[in-house]
């Protein structure tokens, strides 16, 4: 899911980066891209967590 969401933005940005000649669209592509990136960075982020917590929660429970 990781992987898909950075293609995901990737291919956004790059395909837009493409189509915007315009130093507007330009601007507004690259702030949409790392608000994307934010929010992917945010969701990975949580899911390591949750493992770690998960992992964390295993351990003390086999002890």
């Amino acid at each position: 899911m990781e992987k898909f969401i950075i293609g995901l933005a990737v291919g956004m940005a790059g395909g837009a980066l493409l189509v915007a000649n315009n130093c507007k669209l330009l601007n507004l592509v690259k702030k949409n891209q790392e608000d994307i990136m934010n929010k992917a960075e945010k969701y990975i982020d949580s899911k390591l967590e949750a493992l770690e917590n998960a992992g964390e929660q295993s351990a003390s429970q086999s002890e």
